[in-house]
């Protein structure tokens, strides 16, 4: 995504901030300051914006599939730690562990588990890995930590993406209304200048 305008786009008010790439909007306080800054006209403006309001729609559906993904992601961790968990339980028993579990959406299977003092987990792209119960364990709290981590940051990152949203927004309204009134004032002058 471009944020090549992101430094010029300063108002008076301060300057803008940056999140993980995410370029911060600023305020506008003074309009006429905010277009003689950027070098614009009020449509070129106005496009500019509404352009970087596009770019902000854009980087927050990405940051939403992200989220939903971590959200479906952290259950399946845990339940593996469940599991994990159960096995580590019957470990050294000497009874085999009966369950039902998921060949796929909405069909099960029964499995008898002997206690082999280890499990295999699928790490993704095609690979499936042997570990001892404790070594699981460790990496899946591990994974677990990490997805909860990159949660929060996500959900930080929205709150910054909306923030930045609303502050476009009004920085569109703030530009359009003051346009509105410059080109009123303009017809008043007019209307009296015309009427003399």
């Amino acid at each position: 995504m471009d944020y090549s305008l992101s430094s010029s786009s300063s108002s008076s008010s301060g300057l803008v901030s940056e999140r993980r790439g995410i370029p911060g909007a600023s305020f506008v306080e003074d309009v006429q300051m905010y277009l003689h800054q950027l070098g614009l006209d009020v449509n070129s403006a106005l496009a500019f914006l509404q352009e970087r309001l596009q770019q902000y729609k854009l980087v927050e559906m990405k940051l939403l599939a992200q989220q939903r993904d971590l959200q479906a992601k952290i259950p399946d961790i845990e339940k593996c730690l469940d599991i994990v968990a159960t096995l580590q339980a019957k470990k050294g028993t000497g009874e085999a562990l009966v369950t039902d579990f998921e060949v796929s959406e909405g069909i099960y299977s029964r499995a008898r588990i002997d206690d082999t003092g280890s499990v295999c987990l699928w790490l993704g792209a095609n690979v499936m890995l042997e570990y001892t119960y404790e070594e699981a364990n460790a990496l899946l709290e591990k994974n677990l930590e990490n997805a909860k981590a990159s949660l929060e940051v996500l959900v930080d990152d929205l709150q910054f993406l909306r923030d930045q949203v609303t502050i476009t927004q009004v920085t569109i309204a703030r530009v359009y209304n003051w346009d509105v009134h410059q080109r009123r004032s303009k017809q008043v002058g007019t209307t009296v200048v015309g009427d003399s």
